[in-house]
């Protein structure tokens, strides 16, 4: 005689997965996702150049205590900062592209409030980034102690040092891009903890080597044409990027079994 399926007992949250699923995304994926971020970007000119314009301001602080205070090496070190840390830095313009998904007109002070609602998970992202940092930092200064380069060095010992630096510096942003690629946005999106959000975030990326290493070159070559401009081109490439982030977890991520963070709750009184 076959027993009935038990049915879950009411107020018992039923089992969320230890990952959420991904789907596999088309190797010129990232080309689509600049597109919509694009039209985010022109459907919010004002949020997107106000965020874009803070941001330059900073850089071009930081870039005058780099010089002031450091070297050429500074400044390479202040690009790979940004490779760290853009996923946090974008974190407003997440919630401005999540507001134009649901219907609503954009504003800053809900980005800020979406920021303080999440702001645990948030600090436990942005402190496991600034571990990161600080090894990569420590490995940079050994690497000036084992490979020095004077100022009378040749062509070759240059090569070797910037090449043998380009490597490091490859292999921490390869653990923070795979860790971050999905995990902010989830975060912002749905009740989950960081945990969780950057296991997704590298499930992820290895489900879909060939699409997020075109997304990757597509975030470095934006940073690199920012640095090119004076930091002039984060007016828009970082919101365009931003943007973009958001609509690759939506297209990549499969996160509808983990309750929402947000919709009901969003304040009309802002607007």
């Amino acid at each position: 005689m076959a027993t009935p399926a038990q049915q879950p007992q009411p107020g018992i949250q039923p089992q969320l997965p230890f990952v959420a699923p991904c789907h596999k995304l088309k190797t010129t994926a990232a080309f689509r996702w600049i597109k919509l971020g694009w039209q985010d970007f022109k459907h919010a000119p004002r949020q997107s150049i106000m965020y874009g314009f803070v941001i330059m301001l900073l850089s071009y602080i930081v870039s005058f205590f780099a010089l002031e205070f450091g070297n050429f090496f500074s400044i390479l070190s202040l690009i790979l900062s940004f490779l760290l840390l853009g996923p946090v830095i974008a974190i407003g313009l997440y919630s401005v592209s999540c507001q134009l998904q649901e219907g609503k007109r954009p504003v800053l002070g809900y980005c800020l409030r979406e920021g303080l609602r999440h702001f645990g998970n948030i600090g436990v992202f942005s402190l496991m980034l600034m571990v990161v940092f600080l090894i990569w930092a420590r490995s940079a200064s050994m690497l000036h102690v084992f490979y020095p380069v004077e100022s009378g060095a040749g062509f070759e010992s240059y090569v070797t040092f910037l090449g043998i630096g380009t490597g490091v510096g490859a292999v921490f942003s390869f653990i923070i891009f795979t860790a971050s690629a999905f995990s902010l946005p989830m975060i912002m999106d749905r009740k989950v903890d960081t945990v969780t959000a950057v296991i997704t975030s590298i499930n992820a990326v290895f489900h879909n080597k060939k699409a997020m290493l075109v997304w990757a070159i597509c975030i470095f070559l934006s940073v690199l044409l920012s640095f090119a401009t004076a930091f002039i081109g984060l007016l828009v490439f970082l919101p365009v990027i931003g943007h973009a982030t958001w609509h690759a977890y939506k297209e990549t991520i499969d996160a509808s079994q983990w309750p929402s963070s947000s919709g009901s709750e969003f304040d009309e009184s802002l607007q």
